[in-house]
């Protein structure tokens, strides 16, 4: 599989599940990029093209050979599966 050049986690202030991606990632070791979108919402549209909805948090991993993964929610198994 192909490295990891970038992990983008799409946020909003008052979302419950935000911060437990945030420390997932944190605890295992991995560098994100925070976009709030009640901060930035520039970037609202973004996240709608990539995930195809507006349900936060969102998390998009991106590789090496331009491939790119989807989390949308706080999923633990889908997160081991998109940043192994």
């Amino acid at each position: 599989m192909a490295d990891i050049t970038n992990i983008t986690v799409f946020t909003t202030t008052t979302c419950a599940y935000c911060p437990m991606v945030k420390e997932w990632l944190s605890k295992k070791g991995l560098e994100y990029e925070e976009a709030v979108l009640d901060k930035d919402p520039a970037r609202q549209q973004e996240m709608i093209d990539k995930s195809g909805g507006m349900t936060v948090p969102v998390t998009l991993v991106a590789r090496d050979d331009d491939s790119e993964q989807i989390v949308i929610g706080f999923n633990p198994g889908e997160l081991a599966n998109a940043t192994a």
